[in-house]
Parts: structure tokens; C-alpha cells; sequence
């Protein structure tokens, strides 16, 4: 009995306070009508405290509302200064001061000793007689064996049909089982310049060994991002039968430079420019991007571009002197993450 008349006194104390509260909003509103009516303002509410930050509102619509709003914010002052530049900028004339170059990963990049100077007399001693001397003094021409892993899948196959259109001179062959150690006196000789085998991992080609003949050097490239001729949208019509021209960008240090030169070898040294097509090897931050685009030329100043395919990226896992030898293969060079990519802006091409 005592325990039912204590809740009951509970419950009419409640009901008090809230009836007390209703009073309360009751009279706030009538108050808010009659200074509206008279032309008197009511006053503002607080605004924040200047340390307050939308992390402390717990309220999860809330804080995505204010955080939403904030945004806007920022965006509205950034777009209301640049146009505010743009017209001292505009005012000035040609006394208007040049424009900041922005900060990039690529122009921060950490300064590399073997950067290579085109007038260094060592680089070039060391092209003169280095495996490609042959091929850049036009005493070799290219002749390319394209080849798979094992039992290869439909897309690996392919992949190396549609290269072979790409690259002149260059025919596939299947793997058959034999080991790499066995086709590459066979290549040399058949006067085979470089062997391009494609691995694959899963039904997805995922590797490249390029291996320079008769003497090397071997590359071996981890490979990404593959799209086929069908993959790629608004693509052109098949490439012709035309020798394309060869682009090579951003191969700047030694190791780069090597690169570069085992990407040139593949190629004949005449490209027939009637056929405008255009194969590029583009380094950015280690990784290598290649295209093979047409050029249109839609008027005497404008000039056009139409991706032939296929593309794909590849980033440099080793460099072997000689041609392939997994086991008893000395290294030039070796990609390893936990001592090399130590930095964002260091780059080894």
C-alpha cells in the first residue's frame, strides 16, 4: 500500500511539471505573437562557441545537416575568392603576377642522384655499348615472340593476338608445356630480338617477362588494369597493318632509361606516319601506362585522338642481367616495398 501511494504521489508530481512546462511554452508563444505584431524582433538565439566542432553533435542527421552546411560554406568562399582574383588578375593585366604552380606528388618528388643528363659522356658511353646498341646503330631489326604461361585462359589469349597487332614483326606462339629455359635457344635461333611472355593468375593476366635476346637484360612487370579492344568504349576500328610511332615519357633515371630503351627495341625505327597511330609508354609515380591511340586531323589547328587498344599498366618488379634464369639470374635491380617505398615521392624511373 505505502509503495502504491508513493508511485501514485510520483506520478501526480510528473503530471504537474508538465503541465507547469505547457504554461511555460504557452506564454513564450504568446509573447513571440504579440512582439512580432508590434514590429519588434525577437532576440537571436547563442551562437556557437568559436572551438565548437561538428564532431561533438551526437545527433547523427543533425551532424551530417551542419556538416553539409559547412561544406557549402566553404565552397561558396573559395569560389567567391577565386573570382575575386581572376578580376585583379584581369585589372592588372599583363604587371599581373604569374600563376602559383600547384604542389603536386610528381613535383615534390625526392631528388634522385642518377637522374640521367643527356650530356653526361658516361650515359653516353654506356648507350653506345650497352644489349641495345645494336638495334639503335640499325644493325638489328626487331622480331618479336609473344607466348603465355600454361595452359593459358581466353583472355590471356587474346590479349597476346591484339598485342601482336600492335607491335610489327611479332608473332604468338603457344607455350606447350616447354620451360623458358628451353624456348629461348629456340628463339635465338630463329633470330627472335625479344621474348614477351604473359602470365596470368586466376583467368586474369597479372604479369609480363620481357627478356631482350640474345644477351638480355630480363624485365619482370607486374600487370593491372587490362582492357581489351571490346572493354574500351568509343573505341576505333582495328589498327592497320602501319608501323606506329613510339612515345616514351617520363623515363628519367638510370633504371628508367633502361626501361625505355627495352621498350624502344620492339619497335622498327621508320614508323609509316600515313597510318597515324601511336603507341605510348607513359612512367607516372613507377607505374607505366600503355596506349595505342589514332590521331584525326579535324582541321589544320584541331587534332583529335581514338583509343585502339588494348591498354594496361605495369609496374617493374625486377631487372636480370641475361636473359631469364630464376635461379642462378644476377640482379640489377629489385623492387623491395619495406625498404624502397619508405616515401610517397620517391620514384625509381
Amino acid at each position: 500500500m505505502v509503495k502504491a501511494k508513493e508511485r501514485s504521489g510520483d506520478s501526480g508530481k510528473k503530471s504537474l511539471k508538465r503541465k507547469a512546462a505547457a504554461e511555460e511554452l504557452r506564454e513564450a508563444a504568446v509573447a513571440r505573437d504579440a512582439a512580432t505584431e508590434s514590429g519588434v524582433q525577437p532576440p537571436k538565439a547563442a551562437a556557437l562557441p568559436p572551438s565548437f566542432s561538428i564532431s561533438e553533435i551526437k545527433n547523427k542527421q543533425r551532424r551530417h545537416l551542419m556538416f553539409t552546411r559547412w561544406k557549402q560554406q566553404q565552397r561558396k568562399e573559395k569560389l567567391a575568392a577565386k573570382k575575386k582574383l581572376k578580376k585583379e588578375r584581369e585589372a592588372l593585366g599583363d604587371k599581373a603576377p604569374p600563376k602559383p604552380i600547384p604542389k603536386t606528388i610528381d613535383n615534390q618528388r625526392v631528388y634522385d642522384e642518377t637522374v640521367v643528363d643527356p650530356n653526361d659522356e658516361e650515359v653516353a658511353y654506356d648507350e653506345a655499348t650497352d644489349e641495345f646498341a645494336s638495334y639503335f646503330n640499325r644493325e638489328t631489326s626487331p622480331k618479336i615472340l609473344i607466348t603465355t604461361s600454361d595452359r593459358p585462359h581466353g583472355r590471356t589469349v587474346r590479349l597476346c593476338e591484339q598485342l601482336s597487332t600492335v607491335i610489327p614483326d611479332s608473332h604468338v606462339y603457344y607455350r606447350r608445356g616447354l620451360a623458358l629455359k628451353k624456348i629461348i635457344p629456340q628463339c635465338i635461333s630463329r633470330d627472335f630480338t625479344d621474348l614477351i611472355v604473359i602470365n596470368e593468375d586466376r583467368k586474369t593476366p597479372n604479369g609480363l617477362i620481357l627478356s631482350h635476346l640474345p644477351n638480355g637484360p630480363t624485365a619482370h612487370f607486374k600487370m593491372s588494369s587490362v582492357r581489351l579492344r571490346k572493354e574500351i568504349k568509343r573505341r576505333g576500328k582495328d589498327p592497320t597493318e602501319h608501323v606506329p610511332e613510339i612515345i616514351l615519357n617520363n623515363f628519367t633515371t638510370r633504371l628508367g632509361h633502361s626501361i625505355g630503351r627495352m621498350f624502344a627495341s620492339l619497335f622498327p625505327h621508320n614508323p609509316q606516319f600515313i597510318g597515324r597511330q601511336v603507341a605510348t609508354f607513359h612512367n607516372q609515380r613507377d607505374y607505366i601506362f600503355f596506349r595505342f591511340h589514332r590521331y584525326i586531323f579535324k582541321s589544320e589547328k584541331k587534332v583529335g585522338i581514338q583509343e585502339l587498344g588494348p591498354r594496361f599498366t605495369l609496374k617493374l618488379r625486377s631487372l636480370q642481367k641475361g636473359t631469364f634464369d630464376s635461379k642462378y639470374g644476377e640482379y640489377e635491380w629489385v623492387h623491395k616495398p619495406r625498404e624502397m617505398d619508405t616515401s610517397r615521392r620517391k620514384f625509381h624511373l
